[in-house]
């Protein structure tokens, strides 16, 4: 994206799927996604992922039920919400402090019972002066 100015979290080029779209009206505004988003691969997964887990962060502090929901079973929730992960990716709630949960993302291999990190996300709230 050479010339832009975005200040995107995950730039999308031209021809590419975007994840938010501009200029497009959310009737719900708790919506993670406006559209269905199917994520095939850890590409697709670390280049998208990343700023719907954000969101998902942001509407766990402000929706009990959601959150309650997300802290049970990650993937199921962000399904009933549009976004669907490949099958060998799991999702972890980390709530190791109550004030900044962690979202770690973790992919599977075939006939191996070892995960590999794919990315993990946390909100940080800093002050500044």
């Amino acid at each position: 994206m050479a010339g832009s100015t975005s200040t995107a979290l995950v730039p999308v080029s031209r021809g590419e799927v975007a994840i938010a779209r501009k200029n497009t009206t959310i009737t719900d505004p708790l919506r993670l996604v406006r559209d269905d988003v199917h994520l095939h691969d850890r590409e697709e997964v670390r280049k998208y992922l990343p700023d719907i887990l954000g969101r998902a962060l942001a509407r766990m502090w402000i929706d009990q039920s959601f959150g309650d929901a997300f802290a049970t079973d990650p993937k199921k929730t962000l399904e009933q919400a549009g976004v669907f992960l490949p099958d060998n990716m799991a999702i972890e709630l980390d709530k190791g402090s109550k004030d900044r949960p962690k979202i770690i993302v973790f992919e599977s291999q075939p006939k191996s019972k070892f995960r590999i990190r794919v990315l993990y996300l946390q909100l940080v709230m800093m002050a500044g002066k």
